[in-house]
């Protein structure tokens, strides 16, 4: 039987500062257990419930409607008996008297906290950055102005050529489709999109789909800086080899960086984002830092499936009898390998492992220019270390869990390309005509 640890009694009090995706998930997860804190209260500096950040997207296109993203209302926190205080940010937490402040004068009391403070977007040493039309897309507050910037039309330029950059820049061509419409151009400073998920071939493919429906791509792309007009407004966006793109409403989407500032200045250790151990412990063991804020081993989180993993591990700290300092940390959070699945505009894109081949990888590849689908494995030993698929992406999954259990695929290396159901049939067919296989032992 499991024993409840002696600082989860059932007065303790646990307030989770965030209620973004991660903070959210974090509340579900407890709520499932029956060794959930007694009292939790969520703090959240918007003033709207918990929502699902990667339908900004399509909602940005005017795809989905916004009650869509919503992932719980208020009112469900208050039937789960979760105090729920939306709009006020923490300002100051005195750690010796477990004791939090928010911008609203607010004061409460914890037992443990929990910081789910996310990401802020990057923004690059470019002048002219701070200029009214200069947009960043985080969140509601960020898709609205740029659905509003869309339908006045006019110029477009979004900074960044990654998932996030790529989903802007269509959700602003979508949007402004209108009478007026808006052109838009997209600047990557790499040598093609998307330059850490996508081979070059995968990269050109999705550059061509791009371009067809009217975005203006610009790779090997260096800002050098915004003008602004007359009126104070940004008006045209510079780059170093000269060109000069009119743009209306600039969007800066280059990536993220963990929300550590909280945690800094109550003096938790902080390198890149807010340090944990394997059980999500900060340097303070009542605090706790979990998803795009915090920082495991040298590692940051931007991808949700590590941050779900996050999500289990925290949940089970804080509800169960735990001494982690003791504990195997093999228990704890462990970074596992993880699979990009992304849908880019409608185009189905699933990759891990290395972008490019490296010494001693063979490479093979299938490309069906009719249909639009292109795949690329790279192998060593007759083991999956890689792949890029774009278009059919089915077979993803499988080719990951090869990949994970690390499986010789010498045996079906003539049908890989195939796809999963042909190559896992000639595994099969390798693994019964094995003298060590259980068809033979039984035989």
């Amino acid at each position: 039987m499991r024993q409840r640890h002696p600082a989860t009694a059932p007065s303790e009090h646990l307030v989770i500062v965030g209620n973004g995706m991660a903070g959210h998930r974090l509340v579900e997860a407890l709520l499932a257990r029956p060794e959930r804190p007694a009292r939790i209260t969520v703090i959240g500096a918007e003033t709207t419930p918990a929502y699902n950040r990667i339908l900004l997207s399509p909602l940005l296109a005017g795809e989905m409607d916004r009650e869509a993203l919503t992932l719980r209302n208020a009112e469900w926190y208050a039937e789960q008996g979760v105090e729920l205080v939306l709009g006020e940010r923490v300002e100051t937490i005195e750690r010796t008297a477990r004791r939090l402040t928010t911008d609203a004068g607010r004061e409460l009391d914890y037992d443990r906290l929990v910081l789910a403070t996310g990401s802020n977007p990057a923004r690059p040493p470019v002048p002219g950055l701070d200029l009214p039309g200069v947009h960043v897309f985080r969140d509601l507050g960020d898709a609205d102005a740029l659905a509003r910037a869309a339908e006045q039309g006019g110029n477009a330029v979004v900074i960044g050529g990654g998932l996030l950059g790529l989903e802007a820049a269509e959700g602003l061509r979508k949007r402004g489709q209108g009478k007026r419409g808006m052109q838009v151009s997209l600047l990557q400073r790499d040598d093609r999109l998307m330059n850490r998920q996508l081979d070059l071939t995968a990269a050109r493919l999705l550059e061509n789909e791009l371009r067809g429906r009217g975005l203006d791509i610009h790779t090997d792309a260096q800002l050098e800086r915004l003008e602004a007009g007359a009126d104070g407004q940004v008006c045209a966006a510079h780059l170093a080899d000269g060109t000069r793109l009119a743009a209306d409403c600039v969007v800066v989407a280059i990536g993220i960086v963990p929300n550590s500032a909280l945690a800094r200045s109550v003096g938790l250790d902080v390198n890149r984002g807010v340090v944990v151990d394997e059980w999500l412990t900060t340097s303070d063991p009542s605090i706790h830092a979990l998803g795009e804020c915090c920082e495991h081993h040298g590692n940051l989180y931007g991808l949700v499936e590590p941050i779900w993993r996050q999500v289990e591990v925290l949940a089970e700290r804080l509800c169960l009898d735990h001494d982690h300092a003791d504990a195997d940390p093999a228990q704890g959070y462990v970074e596992q390998p993880t699979a990009t699945k992304l849908k880019v505009s409608g185009v189905s894109l699933y990759a891990f492992g290395p972008t490019d081949p490296e010494p001693g990888h063979e490479v093979l590849s299938y490309r069906d220019p009719q249909q639009g689908d292109y795949r690329r494995l790279l192998l060593r030993d007759g083991r999956l270390e890689g792949a890029v698929l774009y278009g059919d992406t089915a077979s993803g999954p499988w080719y990951f869990e090869q990949a994970l259990a690390g499986r010789d695929l010498a045996p079906c290396r003539s049908a890989l390309l195939l796809g999963a159901a042909d190559a896992q049939l000639l595994l099969d067919d390798a693994l019964n005509e094995s003298p060590q296989s259980p068809a033979k032992e039984a035989a």
